[in-house]
């Protein structure tokens, strides 16, 4: 008789937040963030206040060496490029403070939250494209990578599990992807009010 193995610290991660995970999605769908362009711009601006306060993350020397395509992974840039090419003033939505360059768990956990809104992002990406948009054009950040969604989920997801951490280390980076959900609701209500 064998047992199951052990799950891996980005399980216990994914477990951990599942919760405020899916409060999150019920949110923003009950949002309506695809109904129009209008209402779309509204999107892309919490993603982008959300997505700019994490830009010192991407630029931690420590974390590149974890995660070597680290700076690949910043969709800053993308997300700017959506929205001149919406054309439509966005909201103001409050920034907040960039997350500095922290704690290698703590920083784990806030990059865990952007990486993942990048895997789910194909259901976004259909929706999107209901109104219009497309990986050229408006939704850019919405765009698979190039090897694939679930390979450079898995690609993340290993650097985590391989990551030299204490459990007191991974109750910080459970702590910081609930803070990152958490911004991320704030920013959305902010940017839909």
């Amino acid at each position: 008789m064998t047992s199951d193995p052990a799950p891996t610290r980005s399980q216990r991660l994914k477990a951990a937040t599942a919760t405020i995970h899916d409060t999150l999605d019920q949110r923003i769908m009950a949002l309506d963030p695809f109904s129009s362009p209008a209402r779309y711009v509204r999107f892309l601006r919490a993603q982008q206040a959300f997505h700019v306060a994490l830009v010192p993350l991407y630029a931690a020397p420590t974390l590149r060496a974890l995660i070597p395509d680290l700076t690949e992974r910043d969709r800053t840039a993308s997300i700017a490029a959506d929205l001149a090419d919406i054309g439509l003033p966005p909201p103001v939505v409050p920034d907040g403070a960039p997350i500095e360059p922290v704690d290698t768990s703590t920083a784990l956990g806030w990059l865990y939250v952007a990486e993942g809104s990048s895997l789910g992002a194909a259901f976004l990406l259909k929706a999107a494209q209901r109104i219009g948009l497309t990986v050229d054009h408006g939704a850019r950040h919405l765009a698979a990578h190039r090897d694939g969604r679930a390979a450079h989920w898995r690609a993340f997801t290993a650097r985590i599990d391989a990551a030299d951490m204490t459990p007191e280390d991974e109750a910080r980076m459970i702590a910081a992807a609930r803070d990152a959900f958490t911004r991320f609701r704030a920013l959305a209500d902010a940017a839909f009010a």
